[in-house]
């Protein structure tokens, strides 16, 4: 197994079929936690505020049903004794609740995660504390109470903001990471997970970056105040300094200078940079990590998935609980893909796993952008028009968020909507703003309606009702994706609906229809440059990262 892997699917079917018996190094997972809330990709609209489409990423709310059975069933056949009778246990304590689904949908994905970590490897759960002492009773069950080293908590907020008083509670402000060895020969390098140069303080104290990492400006020179030391003037590469002479003596001059981090301001006076050492420049590690800020609206790294999580973060997780580019991190729930991001950037191979195509376009996109060139596989996703027809069938909601996908398009709307209202995704563009005399003013944001079918027939009528809803909305075009093939009369009716002529000069047909087929075979719809991303653009990463093995 080589790595650099992204699935499409249940975590537990890709793990039971595609994960290798003690293959991975580390696990890192956020799973979703029953808060009777869904977590959505927020997609804003141009003008900054949250648009209509506010699509269900994943829905974190478990009910008690015939998966959760399933599920508890399995654990109870799969021969971890102390597993089964714990989550027995809860059972009768919880009786058949939402947190006893979760619970039990949770162990048998716990049990394979077990399975797939090396003797050397690490788990790090991350939870909601409401849910933290259930899950590491299960933990204790799977890789026995001697496997648990550390709760670790994350100060994730420092203003925490809710219903406290009216709750009588204290604002919650921390999250949970639960971490377990899977044996006594398991790493941990606190010395590596301190030398992480992203946090507040080192980012503030090192306020430089270069290939090398972070630094900060400093002298070389004695200062006059210091007086004078006749042994520490001398010449080097054509300078000689006053009577107080350089800060060092020749032989350390030499190694800062080789070391790269001597140079020479535009005035001519020599300098030198100062990097943060591993040992001296942060305060020792403890289970109590207040040092690493969330994402806030304001994070440069903020894609606008409300459960992102700051790459610097897992940076640490990763740095302690992983030796060398060889090691293979896992993240079952990748979500919007923090932890492969971080695992790509410190030279890692990764497996990132998540259940909606939205979370994984989202996650593709990133990597592009952090990472230009990067080389890694899609597994799950549809390849061809069997993929994409078996795809439609199974679910509706993910075909069309994928169809989507393939023309940029924003979701819009979600599984509970209510009435269809004939649009599936939308597309910005940008145009010019005119006077009356046609003098460009400014620009504007306009529209593009998306609808995409997935059944095995079509006909005329929906044509004319995306006719209908372009107006409706006020769009400018309308842009129809079927898995069928199109008829005649289909054509002929978006054709008579005429051109969309911009301020810029493009034309464009009003209405337009491609194929499912036609965008595997790599075709695009002939629409205005979309000037409006569908996701965030994450900020690219300096350093040059590994390819694919």
């Amino acid at each position: 197994m080589t790595g650099n892997l992204l699935y499409y699917g249940d975590n537990l079917t890709v793990l039971r079929d595609q994960i290798k018996d003690e293959s991975v190094d580390l696990v890192y997972l956020d799973p979703p936690f029953n808060s009777q809330a869904n977590y959505n990709v927020l997609f804003k609209a141009p003008s900054g505020a949250e648009s209509h489409a506010q699509v269900e990423a994943f829905e974190d709310t478990w009910h008690w049903g015939e998966p959760a059975e399933r599920a508890f069933d399995e654990v109870m056949k799969g021969g971890n004794t102390a597993a089964s009778e714990l989550l027995r246990s809860l059972r009768a304590f919880l009786h058949e609740n939402d947190m006893m689904a979760y619970l039990a949908m949770m162990a048998i994905r716990l049990l394979e995660l077990h399975r797939v970590l090396k003797e050397t490897g690490s788990l790090y759960l991350h939870c909601d504390p409401a849910a933290s002492h259930y899950l590491k009773i299960l933990l204790d069950g799977i890789f026995s109470p001697q496997c648990y080293r550390n709760e670790i908590i994350w100060e994730r907020s420092k203003n925490p903001k809710g219903s406290q008083y009216k709750t009588l509670r204290w604002g919650p402000s921390t999250d949970t990471i639960l971490f377990y060895a899977r044996s006594d020969r398991t790493i941990l390098n606190v010395n590596a997970a301190k030398s992480l140069a992203s946090s507040p303080e080192i980012a503030r104290r090192y306020p430089h970056t270069d290939v090398k990492g972070r630094w900060a400006d400093g002298p070389i020179l004695r200062s006059d105040s210091m007086g004078q030391r006749d042994n520490l003037v001398f010449e080097y590469k054509g300078f000689t300094p006053g009577p107080a002479g350089w800060r060092m003596v020749k032989e350390e001059l030499i190694k800062i200078d080789e070391a790269g981090d001597f140079y020479w301001t535009s005035e001519g006076r020599p300098r030198r940079r100062f990097r943060p050492s591993i040992n001296a420049e942060m305060n020792p590690l403890s289970n109590c990590w207040t040092d690493i800020a969330p994402i806030n609206s304001q994070a440069q790294e903020r894609l606008g998935y409300p459960t992102q999580k700051p790459v610097a973060l897992l940076e640490r997780i990763i740095r302690a609980s992983s030796r060398t580019e060889d090691d293979l991190i896992l993240d079952p729930f990748c979500g919007c893909g923090t932890a492969i991001h971080a695992a790509q950037k410190l030279g890692r191979r990764w497996i990132g796993i998540d259940i909606t195509h939205l979370a994984i376009s989202l996650i593709e996109k990133r990597l592009t952008d952090a990472f230009p060139g990067i080389e890694y596989e899609v597994h799950g996703t549809p390849k061809d028009l069997e993929g994409a027809r078996d795809l439609a069938a199974r679910d509706k909601y993910q075909f069309q968020w994928w169809a989507g996908s393939l023309v940029g398009a924003i979701p819009f709307g979600g599984k509970k909507k209510g009435a269809d209202s004939g649009i599936d995704g939308i597309i910005y563009f940008k145009d010019f703003k005119k006077d009356d005399e046609g003098a460009a003013i400014g620009t504007t944001t306009e529209k593009i309606i998306v609808s995409v079918k997935g059944g095995e027939n079509v006909n005329v009528a929906m044509i004319r009702d995306l006719a209908h809803v372009v107006t409706r909305e006020k769009a400018k075009l309308g842009l129809f994706i079927t898995l069928a093939e199109p008829t005649d009369p289909m054509r002929k009716e978006a054709l008579a609906e005429g051109y969309f002529e911009t301020s810029r000069g493009g034309k464009f047909l009003k209405l337009q229809i491609l194929t499912v087929a036609d965008l595997l075979d790599g075709k695009k719809p002939d629409l205005p440059p979309a000037d409006v991303s569908m996701f965030t653009k994450a900020p690219k990463e300096i350093k040059p990262q590994r390819k694919l093995l």
